[in-house]
């Protein structure tokens, strides 16, 4: 039976734009089974936190296009950019991929002048990441977000579905969680806790604010005497928050994450983690209130809480009353449930998705 993505006998180059371990997450499903169905997939990245880390346990080559990192601040961010366009530009030039797609802006700069169609896909509004949104959308083919993510202006050349970003590889279609693989590390059945601390450098996040030290401080002396208390941070932090550091191969995390008893912190992506997992869950941040994606998951399926950095008191009694029931996370598995029925299967749809675009262009 033919490949329904090949036309004429004629396979596919398609070229992925990673620059965050979760868009690792985000296309992983898609570009092994495109790779799978014999198309030529590359894959672009950025380095960011434990990126490479996940790509090389999978067995997935890449082209770093900004090995060296870079220095925070917006003349930084702007010459990273000029940089990671130019090596982009390079090799499309040689090779000239049917179609890109990522997160990034460097995919629809070189991918307009190149004509080659690009998919720039975010879940956060354009008020949000207005910066970013001001540099890349008027230059990408299509942005691909969930329904109810507000692109403004950009809202007529979206492409929307029914989901998020995290139920591409947290789906129940996709992902089994593995109390085995926890109980490498620790026993499974045992209450524990996950703290996650964001650096907060990203281009949006400028004035951005979480969990500070003190807090921390705050947070653990509540949970400890409750369960084991573990930690994974981007950022720098005290040696003596050392001995609750996480340390396990980062490709078990969400294996973890859905065993442990609460999840807190101030990434944004990891709470949608635990919300598609059905894990009580509380984000701590400054963006609180202002996400549609997450303002959804809170008020419509009640699967996260935000909390503002300045509201500590606040903060420690929303985890108290989390740990303090038994029940909560059956509630909490339920109201996933509930959310399961309205989505889709997103990796699914993606695959679909650049069935249809690579039929197009061949």
């Amino acid at each position: 039976m033919r490949n329904e993505m090949t036309h004429n006998g004629k396979k596919m180059h398609g070229l992925f734009f990673l620059g965050h371990p979760a868009h690792f997450h985000l296309f992983r499903g898609t570009i092994e089974e495109l790779k799978k169905q014999g198309h030529q997939i590359t894959i672009f990245i950025k380095k960011k936190d434990i990126l490479e880390s996940l790509l090389k346990s999978a067995g997935l080559e890449y082209i770093n296009a900004l090995p060296e990192g870079r220095k925070d601040g917006k003349i930084a961010i702007a010459w990273s950019v000029l940089k990671k366009n130019m090596k982009l530009l390079s090799f499309c030039l040689k090779h000239r991929p049917d179609w890109m797609a990522g997160t990034s802006a460097e995919i629809a700069h070189v991918g307009f002048l190149l004509r080659i169609p690009s998919f720039v896909f975010s879940e956060d509004d354009y008020d949000i990441i207005s910066t970013f949104a001001k540099v890349t959308y008027p230059f990408a083919s299509h942005v691909v977000s969930p329904v109810g993510c507000k692109n403004g202006r950009w809202d007529s050349k979206t492409i929307r579905y029914a989901g998020y970003h995290k139920l591409a590889y947290l789906h129940p279609n996709r992902f089994k969680p593995d109390e085995k693989i926890v109980d490498q590390y620790f026993p499974h059945a045992q209450p524990y806790f996950i703290i996650r601390l964001a650096k907060l450098n990203a281009h949006h996040d400028e004035g951005a604010s979480g969990i500070s030290n003190t807090m921390l401080h705050s947070i653990i002396d509540l949970l400890k005497s409750k369960g084991r208390v573990f930690i994974t941070s981007e950022r720098a932090i005290p040696d003596e928050f050392n001995p609750y550091l996480l340390k396990i191969n980062p490709l078990d995390i969400h294996h973890l994450m859905s065993f442990a008893s609460l999840y807190i912190g101030d990434s944004q992506s990891m709470a949608v983690e635990a919300s598609m997992l059905g894990v009580p869950n509380i984000r701590v941040s400054s963006f609180s209130g202002k996400i549609s994606v997450l303002e959804e998951l809170e008020h419509q399926y009640k699967l996260t809480v935000g909390v503002h950095p300045k509201q500590e008191e606040k903060t420690l009694s929303t985890i108290q009353s989390l740990v303090g029931n038994g029940l909560v996370k059956d509630v909490f598995v339920e109201r996933r449930n509930r959310m399961l029925d309205d989505k889709i299967d997103v990796t699914d749809w993606l695959i679909k998705l650049f069935s249809k675009q690579s039929k197009t262009n061949s």
